[in-house]
Order: C-alpha cells, then sequence, then structure tokens
C-alpha cells in the first residue's frame, strides 16, 4: 500500500432521513404476481443485485430468529422474502469472500485455511475468473462498497483490478470502525486511491451506496456488493446506538447489539433509495453473514477483546471458525418482489452456488471460469424447491468435514484424531456422535475427505506464516530477567 494519502474528494450525501415505510414496499411490487412453482430463473428479467454481507453476525442475532436485538429492515425483508434454513458459508472470512467470488471451493485455490492476515502478502488468484468480471462482461455496472480482505499487498488482488467499476471500503479482514486502521495505518480506499475521512464506517457504506443508487441509470443492470463490517470486533457504535441498548450490561453485548441495528439501519435507507429511484421491484436482495457468529477467543480477530463473546448461534454448535454448524450455518434471506415467494427456504444451498445462480439470472456466460462446485440454486431460493444435496464445508491438512443428505462427517485429523458423524435432520444442534453406530458411513465420507484433499492447493495461510515465523526478529530475554539473576534458570 503505497499510495499518498489524500482526502476523499468526493461529496459528502444528503443525510436526510429516508422514509421505507410498509406502503412503499407494497406500492413497489404492486402488479405483479409470483412465479409458477415450476418456472426457471431463464424466464425472469435481468435483475439489479445488491448482494448484502454482513461480518461474523451470529446466527439468533436477528429479529426474525427471535433475537432482542432491533433489525425492523432485515426482519420485513425476510417476511416478504425466503428466510434461509440451510445455507451454508465457509467457517471464516476470506474463504467465504472467495467462494462467493469464484463459485469454487477455496481448497481449490488455496485459501481455505484462515482468513488473509494483514501482514500476508498473498490473494485470491488472479488466474480466477470472479463474479464481478462476469456480471460486467454482461453489461452490469459492478461496485463493491465496504470489506474486500481478498488480497491487499499487491494491486493484483484489489477490487478495481478484478472486475469491480468501484470501490469504496477497506483492503483487510479488521478495521477499528471510527479511525478505520489496522495496526495504527490507516485501511480506507476509493478506488484505488487510499482517502482519509472521518466518521463510522456502517454509516459511510449505506451513505455510499446510496450515493451510488442516486446516481445510476435504471435502464443498466447494477450488480452491488455491500459489504459490512459490523458486527466484527472491534465491539463500536456510535453513542445514540448504544443509548438503545441502555438496559445491556455487559458493554460488549451492547456495543454488538448497537452494530447490528445500525447496519439494519443503514440496509432500510439502502432499499429506500431503490425505491425512490423505481429499481427497487427490479432487485433481488440477498443478505447473509459470512460465518458464524465467534465463540472462540482464538478467532475474534487481531485485536484484544475483553469479557464474554456476544454473538448467538443458537440453535447451532459453537461458531466461527470451526466447521460445526454454529460456524456455517448462516442467517440469511433472498428478497426479490414478485419473484420469491415469502416463506422459509429450507433447501441446502452453499455460497459457492451464488455465481452460477446469479450469471443464470444475468444472462453472464462463465465460459472462462475454472470447473466450478456452484450449481444454480434458483428453485431452492425462490421457489421453496429442494436444494442440493451434498455440501463440503471445508478440507484442509488438519481437519475436513462434509455432508450428504442428513449425515454430517467432522474429521479431525490432528493427534489425537477424531471422527464425528452427526444426523443433521434428527440432530441439527450436533449433541450426540454416530459414529460408533454407523462405522461404514464414516468411512465412506471418511474417503470423499481424502479424495479432495488428494487435489486440493496447499494453504497458502500455512506458507505465510512460516515465512513471517522464519524472518522474525530475534527474541531474547528482557534485561530485566538479568537483573533479577534469572539468566542461567
Amino acid at each position: 500500500m503505497t499510495d499518498t494519502l489524500t482526502t476523499s474528494a468526493a461529496a459528502s450525501p444528503n443525510r436526510r432521513d429516508i422514509l421505507a415505510g410498509g406502503a412503499g414496499f407494497l406500492a413497489a411490487i404492486a402488479g405483479l404476481s409470483l412465479l409458477a412453482r415450476d418456472a426457471r430463473a431463464a424466464d425472469a428479467p435481468r435483475p439489479h443485485i445488491l448482494y448484502i454481507m454482513a461480518d461474523d453476525l451470529g446466527f439468533a442475532d436477528v429479529g426474525f430468529h427471535g433475537s432482542d436485538i432491533r433489525t425492523p429492515n432485515l426482519d420485513r425483508l425476510g417476511a416478504e422474502g425466503a428466510r434461509f434454513g440451510q445455507f451454508y458459508a465457509q467457517p471464516m472470512c476470506t474463504p467465504t469472500r472467495a467462494a462467493l467470488m469464484t463459485g469454487r471451493y477455496p481448497l481449490r485455490y488455496g485459501l481455505q485455511t484462515g482468513v488473509i492476515p494483514s501482514g500476508a502478502d498473498y490473494g485470491l488468484a488472479t488466474d480466477e475468473f470472479l463474479l464481478p468480471q462476469a456480471l460486467k462482461e454482461a453489461g452490469y455496472r459492478t461496485a463493491l462498497v465496504g470489506k474486500w480482505h481478498l488480497g491487499h499487498a499487491d494491486r493484483k488482488y484489489w477490487p478495481r483490478q478484478r472486475g469491480f467499476d468501484s470501490f469504496y471500503g477497506p483492503l483487510v479482514g479488521e478495521i477499528d470502525h471510527f479511525k478505520h486502521e489496522a495496526h495504527g495505518v490507516t485501511d480506507w480506499y476509493r478506488d484505488n486511491n487510499l482517502v482519509k475521512e472521518e466518521g463510522y464506517d456502517t454509516e459511510l457504506f449505506g451513505a455510499e451506496a446510496i450515493r451510488l443508487i442516486g446516481r445510476h441509470d435504471p435502464g443498466t443492470p447494477l450488480f452491488l456488493y455491500l459489504a459490512f463490517t459490523a458486527p466484527h470486533t472491534p465491539y463500536q457504535a456510535p453513542q445514540r446506538y448504544l443509548d438503545m441498548y441502555a438496559s445491556i450490561q455487559d458493554p460488549a453485548r451492547r456495543a454488538y447489539a448497537a452494530m447490528i441495528t445500525a447496519m439494519d439501519n443503514q440496509i432500510g435507507q439502502v432499499m429506500a433509495a431503490l425505491e425512490m429511484r423505481g429499481m427497487r421491484a427490479d432487485t433481488l436482495t440477498v443478505f447473509h453473514s459470512d460465518n458464524g457468529g465467534t465463540r472462540n477467543r482464538m478467532f475474534a480477530g487481531e485485536g484484544a477483546v475483553t469479557g464474554d463473546l456476544p454473538p448467538d448461534n443458537t440453535p447451532y454448535r459453537e461458531g466461527k471458525g470451526t466447521l460445526y454448524e454454529g460456524g456455517t450455518r448462516v442467517v440469511g434471506l433472498a428478497n426479490w418482489p414478485g419473484r420469491i415467494q415469502a416463506g422459509e427456504a429450507t433447501g441446502m444451498m452453499h455460497v459457492v452456488d451464488m455465481l452460477p445462480t446469479l450469471a443464470k439470472l444475468a444472462g453472464a456466460r462463465l465460459d472462462p471460469a475454472k470447473p466450478l462446485d456452484g450449481r444454480d440454486v434458483w428453485p431452492a431460493l425462490a421457489l421453496g424447491q429442494s436444494g442440493r444435496d451434498e455440501v463440503v464445508y471445508n478440507v484442509e491438512p488438519t481437519q475436513g468435514a462434509v455432508r450428504e443428505g442428513k449425515w454430517k462427517l467432522v474429521w479431525q485429523v490432528v493427534l489425537p484424531p477424531k471422527a464425528e458423524l452427526f444426523d443433521l435432520e434428527a440432530d441439527p444442534s450436533e449433541t450426540t456422535d454416530l459414529s460408533a453406530a454407523h462405522p461404514d458411513k464414516v468411512a465412506e465420507l471418511q474417503a470423499k475427505v481424502v479424495s479432495l484433499a488428494r487435489s486440493m492447493a496447499p494453504p497458502l495461510f500455512y506458507a505465510a506464516a512460516l515465512k513471517s515465523t522464519l524472518s522474525a526478529p530475534l527474541s531474547t530475554p528482557g534485561a530485566a530477567l538479568y537483573e533479577m539473576g534469572l539468566e542461567n534458570d
């Protein structure tokens, strides 16, 4: 990141309140009828696509899943659209974003382990054909507002070089939400230019999305990838949102809840902007988290976190960074007035499926892409039909997990090894290991993991970690130890 720090020249948006009442939504869908249950995605017109991703959001931490955290705009989108019951992401940030962009499991190109650390120099392979490239070729205007986290050390990995017409936000994974810094260094870009701006990042993302929509020609299809940094650590929010949760005693939980409501408010304003531009009825909106909420401090981020971790993934086990359902089955929804049925979309879907699904809706060709792991899941997403019948949670040198129908294998291969088998239809919370009762099924699923492992790319994270360790300065005892007479211990 060698750009000279400049002051953003972008005009400040009009921050007037944009009303997004129920009457506006009803007007947007007037005159439209639901597709027949056997309709095909190809029958639908090319939509504008608003793809919203939250960062480390707990499965239970939205109103439509029963939370006390206020998310009225997401609740309305869910009530009028399809609420995902079995939507899977990767267990961590970088792999999920890579899977969305490529339609391929991250094990194919070395991003299956961890996230790209701030000090690493690798990124998403440049020979992968990405979703924004496909949509841009199909005539879409493409924009990324928010977090990238698919490579920052070299411009060849940056969003503007990967198919986005515009980019606004941070390149790395974790920033101070007010200072826009990672490890004390500004990480805030407009296109390829490092900029210095004031403001809470969630509100700046919303304002930028509204600005883009306000300037957009509705006659040109738009792909807007709105990737919030909320509610990722550090847990920070403006005081007015913290005041909404004054009754919550734990400061981390109070800030976490405030971050989610702040994000929800911006989503409501973006939806209202689409209505004001006459684009709402023609827009497919997808929302989900990049992984489950953080329940283990090991995966909380690079900054210090004190107190209890507030995310709630009920009813699922554990959270971010793990291969259990709490780390991979994420909260989500899809909404397209008149095109997506209201209700629960119970079919199994994975984030790799979104590239081929969106590409088909957009009429985009995928010929330049490498073999996809994703498939068109429009019937499951829009019409309530069954989805895929298998999922690869992840495969890396130390562990792997796959699902086939109701059966899920979680296999830890580091010593001491452990293989667990779960019946997710009967036990979605993964409380009962059935491996001893079904050894043949364990062996069958282990064979699938081994087959994938034989063809996977080596994890880039390991090479970067080894390089960082071997090149670190010499570590020696401090002078205080010698003064204490401990030099011979």
